[in-house]
């Protein structure tokens, strides 16, 4: 049976250590060759080395496979253009990116530092970014065309410590599917297969050591089926979705869409109108996040208790 991979060349961010270096062996093991694309910065972003994207480059080589290592900065709009040139220049085409390459700066909102903002965002969003717009630009005129996999995570819905981080994956999700919609309109008008996706992976890595409670979790190797899948030319269809997967679970996220609709007795809305009208029609929608923070403080007032 041939490898699912087989002669793809695929660039991977982060894929120097945990979730990134999980897909880097993998998409390997499948036959892709691989850009192993990582800064080597601890998690605050110091001590840049190239140590362990050459790590990984290692260890596919020692398998039999072929990979190359890109030692930069993900945020700098240059570096998503370098390693797209790099898989291009040395293999021909880029068919699929892989972008797990991330940074957390945790803080509550209220005291969080313009420079914890930027570092998140920067990493996060623009970073996809920057390694999506460098990459379509070549897919777009392959005949092959080529697969975008972003990683969000379901704190892109909302979260209490970690504001920054749940504005770039929300960011991630708007700016793929907006991928997606491009890749459609190319498609439909006689371009090549071009497909973009979203991963929420809950996996042990060094991302996941200070959550304060307990999560439903698995390991780093568990997600490395599903960028293997979308990269497929089985998943070349599959597009504009968000996978949660986490352990032995694979879950398909909603499509945002309105639910709920009420209109102006008159010419516009009245404050006065909306007040009275909003909670007898539309009302508000329950929101499940906020109402799994209240159990878990709960929890955790009674463990303290």
């Amino acid at each position: 049976m041939a490898a699912h991979l087989e002669g793809k060349n695929i660039a991977v961010t982060g894929g120097g250590a945990g979730i990134g270096r999980a897909i880097a062996l993998a998409c390997a093991a499948e036959g892709a060759n691989i850009i192993v694309a990582d800064y080597g910065v601890s998690m605050d972003g110091s001590d840049p080395s190239s140590e362990v994207a050459d790590a990984v480059v290692a260890e596919i080589e020692a398998g039999g496979g072929t990979a190359m290592a890109v030692a930069g900065d993900v945020s700098q709009f240059d570096v998503g253009e370098q390693i797209v040139a790099a898989a291009c220049d040395t293999w021909g085409t880029i068919d699929g990116v892989i972008c797990p390459a991330g940074v957390l700066r945790e803080r509550m909102l209220f005291n969080m530092s313009e420079d914890e903002w930027d570092a998140v965002i920067d990493v996060h969003l623009k970073g996809h970014f920057n390694v999506y717009r460098a990459a379509m630009a070549r897919m777009r005129k392959q005949e092959t065309g080529g697969s975008l996999v972003g990683f969000t995570s379901g704190a892109f819905t909302a979260s209490t410590a970690q504001a920054n981080y749940a504005a770039a994956k929300g960011g991630i999700v708007s700016l793929t599917r907006s991928a997606a919609m491009i890749a459609a309109s190319l498609r439909l008008r006689g371009g090549p297969a071009i497909n973009a996706n979203c991963i929420a992976p809950v996996a042990k890595t060094r991302m996941s050591e200070n959550v304060p409670f307990e999560i439903e979790t698995g390991e780093p190797e568990d997600i490395a089926p599903m960028a293997i899948y979308l990269m497929s030319d089985a998943g070349r269809d599959v597009n504009a979705q968000i996978y949660t997967v986490v352990g032995r679970r694979i879950s398909v996220w909603n499509q945002p869409q309105e639910l709920r609709t009420m209109w102006a007795p008159g010419d516009q809305w009245t404050a006065d109108e909306i007040a009275d009208m909003l909670p007898r029609t539309i009302d508000q929608e329950p929101n499940p996040f906020i109402a799994d923070l209240e159990r878990r403080m709960a929890d955790m007032a009674k463990q303290e208790g």
